[in-house]
């Protein structure tokens, strides 16, 4: 590269040049290379432009890449949002929660209760000496031995009501309804409407304590000797209880209500694309 001194006493001779002709040899040379090392030094200076310009794009790239909760965006259906310098958590009421399962897919339900079908009469056992309650098959076997090896111990399992038909339903849901003067959804508290009740399925059970009658279809049920022995011994023989209290269904607190999940119809009825993830929206 030339020198900046030599550079200089070039111009000045090119001055007083009136035609590149007049030029001598070694100046345009010199010229050529002062006009060459000026543009490199040009595209030099562009070159560390574009690449500043690049690397603070990137870095801006990769600052929103790891943020990406910023800006952040309230929840709508929370109870009061809360401002953005504050740390206090959102809070969702549980009447904002939809009816889902465990893979996320809505659940149909009329006020909390789930439908099910009628089970075939040709399916049904009797589990007492009138015939009057009957339970599906295996259901009924395991009730009945539930019920033998809880009175070895002093323990009277009374069944109060096993299979239920729709029409049946439809008289306890709209006929006590009226009697009682229940608002709609006061009386899903305590009864499903016909087609939504587990007692269709002839798995679903109300037991009571032969010994203190007085509180069958009552809550101070789970005070007797009878829900006590079934709560510690139910589950031996595939019976669980449907409605404990604070269940996702919102349906009142049931000691007295059992089901049966001994095999696999029974599982499929019941937990089949039915677990529930969040409470219903009654």
């Amino acid at each position: 590269m030339i020198e900046p001194q030599k550079v200089k006493i070039i111009k000045i001779k090119l001055r007083n040049v009136k035609s590149m002709d007049e030029i001598p040899v070694a100046l345009r040379e010199a010229k050529k290379s002062v006009v060459k090392s000026n543009s490199i030094a040009i595209h030099i200076v562009n070159i560390i432009i574009i690449a500043t310009t690049i690397g603070l794009l990137t870095l801006v790239v990769l600052f929103f890449y790891r943020n990406p909760e910023s800006p952040q965006i309230k929840n709508k259906n929370s109870v009061s949002e809360t401002p953005n310098n504050s740390n206090s958590p959102i809070t969702i009421p549980d009447n904002s929660l939809s009816t889902e399962n465990s893979e996320g897919k809505r659940l149909d339900n009329i006020l909390g209760h789930l439908p099910y079908k009628q089970a075939p009469q040709s399916e049904l056992k009797s589990i007492t000496s009138d015939g009057s309650i009957k339970l599906r098959q295996k259901a009924a076997d395991k009730f009945l031995q539930m019920q033998r090896d809880a009175r070895t111990q002093g323990v009277i399992l009374t069944p109060i009501s096993g299979f239920r038909s729709v029409k049946d339903q439809e008289y306890l849901f709209f006929k006590v309804k009226e009697q009682r003067k229940q608002v709609t959804s006061k009386r899903a508290e305590v009864s499903a409407p016909p087609g939504y009740s587990e007692h269709h399925t002839g798995y679903a059970l109300d037991i009571g304590d032969g010994n203190v009658p007085a509180t069958n279809l009552n809550t101070n049920f789970e005070n007797t000797a009878a829900y006590k022995w079934l709560k510690e011994n139910a589950p031996q023989y595939s019976f669980e209880l449907s409605f404990p209290q604070d269940n996702l269904q919102g349906i009142s607190y049931e000691p007295w209500h059992w089901r049966f999940v001994g095999d696999t119809d029974s599982l499929e009825t019941f937990y089949q694309s039915r677990q529930l993830t969040t409470k219903i929206n009654r």
